[in-house]
């Protein structure tokens, strides 16, 4: 039965400083010190943590949702893609980072 993930987090930053980190190659690298390569546009592929993730993002609502279908190394070869959706709130001390993964294979 496929596993999912919810975490939340407040950083201190903007929704849109956020969501333009994500979706920027270097960036992405600096904060998950690993390599990315982003193609920031929906159908943009995208390579994460030195190629371990492999994906594409489906939707792009500026500063406040990603969603990006997730393949991992480490998944079985007949696994579907998980899902990654990418939810950014504003909040008084910055913004509020939601990610919500789904559709993780077991283990």
């Amino acid at each position: 039965m496929p596993e999912s993930i919810e975490l939340s987090t407040i950083l201190p930053a903007s929704a849109q400083r956020i969501y333009e980190a994500w979706l920027d190659s270097a960036e992405h690298s600096a904060f998950t010190d690993t390599e990315c390569t982003i193609a920031p546009r929906i159908g943009g592929e995208f390579p994460a943590g030195d190629g371990y993730i492999t994906g594409v993002t489906q939707v792009m609502e500026p500063y406040e949702r990603i969603v990006q279908p997730w393949h991992t190394k480490d998944f079985p070869p007949d696994a579907p893609d998980s899902q990654l959706e990418v939810l950014l709130e504003e909040v008084d001390a910055g913004a509020r980072l939601t990610l919500v993964h789904i559709n993780i294979p077991d283990g």
